[in-house]
């Protein structure tokens, strides 16, 4: 297989597992995520919009301008089951087939989903404070998926509240009267679906208990034996000892182990290639996926 650049067989270029675009919830186009993985100099970055893949081609045509090399990806919104109604599990996919009907299928119906939500919750917003749809719709890109956060953005447009941080914060969080849920396919079906559409799953900040609640490492070794490649433990929302727990669950299960920055533009405060992956990874990744990365 290629190695990610010249210089011989696991050097250190910096790799970035996990950012978004204006397809979902970030601020910049896709391009101008290569830009600022450019920029900040990462050498690869893996665009990963909530359940979409429609930043990927103008994502991969920045790929030559800027020589950042492209991994395509999703992050699906996806939920644990439990006796007390469930818990939110974020599954980040890598180089899946982006026409498998069961994952189009999937991504369709939360997308969605999570329309009816944002209308539902705009309405309610609306009865309190100065808010229209028309106001969501201005802060999303061309076929994103709507979310919180833009509701949030558009928020503070209209002098709500001065950040995205604020808003969850205060009337966008689980427990807020404002807040309406959406569906999610239960965790277990969207590992096995990745793996049939020839991608790689590893689950997202497994470890962020400041989100919510958090599955346990009984439901994570689960996961494993229904296809679960990884853990991405490096992550800004995991504290030390959380990354040391983490990372000895993924040693024990055979996991593989990322680092990402979930890079939202200037929507978050996380920089992109804060936390980063080992070149050794990203080659199994590529090995087991049915893209390739696209390079320079």
């Amino acid at each position: 297989m290629e190695r990610l650049c010249g210089c011989g067989p696991y050097t250190c270029p910096v790799i970035d597992l996990h950012t978004h675009s204006r397809a979902s919830d970030g601020t910049d186009d896709p391009a101008q995520v290569l830009e600022a993985a450019a920029a900040a100099g990462v050498r690869v970055v893996a665009l990963t919009d909530h359940d979409t893949t429609a930043g990927w081609r103008q994502a991969a045509e920045a790929v030559g301008r800027t020589g950042v090399a492209l991994v395509r990806g999703t992050e699906i919104s996806t939920r644990a089951r439990t006796a007390d109604g469930g818990v939110s599990v974020h599954l980040l996919s890598y180089l899946h087939d982006p026409d498998d009907p069961a994952l189009r299928a999937e991504w369709d119906r939360t997308r969605t989903s999570r329309m009816d939500r944002a209308r539902r919750m705009v309405d309610l917003l609306a009865q309190d404070y100065p808010l229209t749809w028309d106001d969501v719709v201005e802060q999303t890109g061309d076929e994103a998926t709507v979310g919180r956060p833009h509701l949030a953005d558009a928020l503070v447009v209209a002098g709500v509240v001065a950040s995205r941080d604020e808003a969850f914060a205060t009337m966008l969080h689980a427990g807020s009267r404002y807040y309406v849920g959406h569906y999610a396919p239960d965790v277990a079906g969207a590992v096995r679906a990745v793996v049939a559409a020839g991608g790689v799953p590893v689950m997202a900040h497994p470890g962020a208990g400041k989100r919510g609640r958090i599955v346990d490492d009984e439901t994570i070794a689960a996961l494993a034996d229904a296809g679960l490649a990884g853990l991405e433990v490096d992550h800004r929302d995991h504290d030390a000892p959380t990354r040391d727990r983490l990372r000895a669950l993924a040693r024990d299960l055979g996991l593989l182990v990322t680092g990402s920055s979930d890079y939202h533009g200037t929507g978050k405060l996380n920089r992109i290639g804060e936390h980063t992956t080992a070149p050794e990874v990203l080659e199994e990744i590529e090995a087991r996926g049915t893209l390739g990365v696209v390079r320079p």
